[in-house]
């Protein structure tokens, strides 16, 4: 991942494609996201993670409590985890780069205001 955004101030924010046509079918596994993927997320520190999609790609983005490295780890060592992404592995095109890294949006443009929100 390249910039200096803090994992605890700014999403990281990340892309799939999916193979030709399977945007509903992710889209169905997403709309009954296991309890047990639920549960690990809140485990791994990741409170707000989001995902939109157009047609074969994917868009997502997290936010962590304790960084994108505990939160990985502690992902990586689920069996739920491993279970979830080998139910969804026929649906993506590609997941990562060649170093097995996810394919990570770096942030060109902000602009940001607090005025609108809510107090």
């Amino acid at each position: 991942m390249t910039g200096a955004i803090s994992e605890r101030e700014e999403p990281l924010v990340f892309l799939y494609r999916l193979k030709p046509g399977m945007g509903p079918e992710y889209d169905r596994a997403h709309q009954a996201v296991w309890p047990e993927i639920i549960a690990l997320l809140d485990e791994a520190g990741i409170y707000d993670y989001r995902i939109w999609r157009r047609g074969d790609l994917v868009v997502s983005s997290l936010r962590t409590r304790h960084g994108y490295g505990q939160a990985a780890r502690t992902t990586a060592a689920s069996a739920v985890q491993a279970r979830w992404t080998a139910s969804l592995s026929h649906v993506f095109e590609e997941i990562t780069d060649g170093s097995g890294e996810p394919l990570w949006l770096d942030l060109i443009f902000s602009h940001r205001t607090d005025e609108g929100r809510g107090s």
